[in-house]
């Protein structure tokens, strides 16, 4: 990767739309330069793939709801299934291993504390592993990224 294919990334990354004259225009590259960059890009796995970011309202405006998560032990296999098992729900948007206390920190989106309440009861707690959830609600999202 050199410093073309670093801007290449920094402006897609803001605008994903860009068509490869624009984007070409911008880095001083011809369309078809520039589409055979990103395409390497793409393969290389340095550009997973491109998304719509949905309005809060398109989404049904859910609350966002942050999980820590404790497992009842550190094995490589406790780890693994809570992991494969997470892969399953449609609930959970975002996982992070972590350290300090917890062991996971999961993002997942809901309608309401009562749609929460299914959530944790009948999804998180069931997760393999699980030895204690700490649940905390969004006020209010300040920075939205990826």
């Amino acid at each position: 990767m050199d410093a073309t294919d670093r801007k290449i990334l920094d402006i897609i990354e803001a605008d994903s739309w860009l068509t490869s004259e624009a984007l070409g225009a911008r880095i001083g590259l011809s369309p078809s330069a520039t589409h055979r960059r990103v395409k390497l890009l793409e393969e290389s796995g340095l550009i997973q793939g491109y998304r719509a970011r949905l309005s809060s309202e398109a989404q049904g405006n859910p609350s966002t709801v942050f999980v820590s998560v404790t497992l009842i032990d550190q094995r490589q296999s406790t780890l693994a299934a809570f992991e494969e098992a997470l892969l399953n729900t449609k609930v959970v948007k975002e996982a992070h291993l972590m350290s300090g206390e917890s062991d996971y920190l999961l993002k997942v989106l809901v309608r309401d504390s009562d749609s929460y309440e299914r959530v944790h009861r009948e999804i998180l707690s069931a997760l393999p592993g699980v030895h204690r959830l700490v649940t905390q609600f969004t006020i209010r999202t300040v920075i939205s990224g990826a």
